[in-house]
């Protein structure tokens, strides 16, 4: 895997438990030579992450919309900042460019791309795996809602099993590779 997108928000929440696991997951997709794609800002989880993966020397590619570039304030020092004309052209450039996906931590705009992504996925338009990182069960809630709509009929069992949980980034990584 050479580059991995990370979906997560553009705060930190309230428990440093959070932060702790965007500096390792940074850290670790730099030790491992993985280019990390996210979503361009230097604000909330973005920042952390993107900051942690350039101080272990990686590389960052961060895609940001025009409009957002003020509001997330874009990242100034990553290795490559592509600024595009919308929210659809972010997340199709993002998963271009991209062998796989995390989920971390985030608000409704990580939950919209993780299911935009996720999507795809069932509509065969790509294979790549997705991982949520459920740091501190953040996802507990998610994941049993994900459960009923595989037992209601309205997810099949296969799409279910292509969503690689964990709640640590090192079992995760190593899970998507």
């Amino acid at each position: 895997m050479k580059r991995l997108c990370v979906f997560t928000g553009s705060a930190t929440g309230h428990d440093a438990v959070y932060r702790d696991a965007a500096i390792t997951l940074g850290r670790l997709l730099a030790d491992r030579r993985i280019e990390l794609v996210y979503g361009g800002g230097r604000v909330g989880l973005m920042g952390v992450i993107a900051d942690a993966v350039m101080g272990a020397g990686g590389t960052v590619i961060g895609v940001i919309p025009k409009f957002l570039d003020a509001r997330e304030v874009a990242h100034p020092s990553i290795t490559d900042l592509r600024v595009v004309d919308s929210m659809h052209e972010r997340k199709a450039l993002m998963a271009d460019l991209s062998d796989g996906f995390i989920a971390m931590p985030g608000g409704l705009g990580t939950l919209d791309e993780l299911f935009e992504i996720l999507t795809w996925a069932q509509l065969g338009l790509h294979t790549k795996p997705v991982g949520i990182l459920n740091v501190a069960g953040y996802y507990d809630a998610l994941l049993a809602f994900v459960e009923q709509m595989v037992s209601a009929g309205f997810v099949g069992e296969e799409h279910r099993r292509r969503i690689h949980v964990a709640s640590d980034p090192e079992s995760l990584l190593t899970s998507l590779l």
